[in-house]
């Protein structure tokens, strides 16, 4: 239900984008660390060809934990995750999305998010080349 209720609003949005002219996507998304490589795998297969990754710190609903070190015990508010960040034709954006739930879901609480926002310009600075030329 939630899945199709994502879908509904990325249609949407895509056909606002349409209006503007935005034909290329930023998807980032928030995931537990020891995904990583399941993530990049699926991405991957799904022809992706570029991304970014950065180790973050954060909390949502998973509110850190607690850990033991020398018998005291210390709050860790923020959890260590990881970005990844994805920049696709919009055509490709659903595929990407669904390889990301696939790969990165164990169903507990701090599995991370996925946020997708519209690119207006891209530019290869090597060729100079802008646009969908530019992934």
């Amino acid at each position: 239900m939630i899945h199709a209720l994502a879908a509904a609003v990325r249609n949407i949005n895509t056909a606002m984008a349409d209006r503007k002219g935005i034909y290329v996507k930023r998807i980032v998304a928030i995931i537990r660390p020891f995904k990583l490589d399941e993530v990049k795998e699926a991405l991957v297969e799904e022809g992706i060809k570029g991304l970014t990754i950065t180790e973050v710190r954060g909390y949502g609903r998973q509110k850190g934990h607690t850990e033991t070190y020398r018998g005291s015990e210390y709050r860790i508010e923020f959890v260590p995750k990881m970005k990844i960040e994805v920049v696709v034709e919009k055509d490709k954006v659903d595929r990407v999305v669904d390889a990301i739930l696939r790969s990165a879901k164990t169903g507990q609480v701090g599995d991370g998010k996925i946020f997708i926002s519209d690119v207006e310009e891209v530019i290869r600075i090597r060729t100079e080349e802008s646009g969908k030329e530019a992934l």
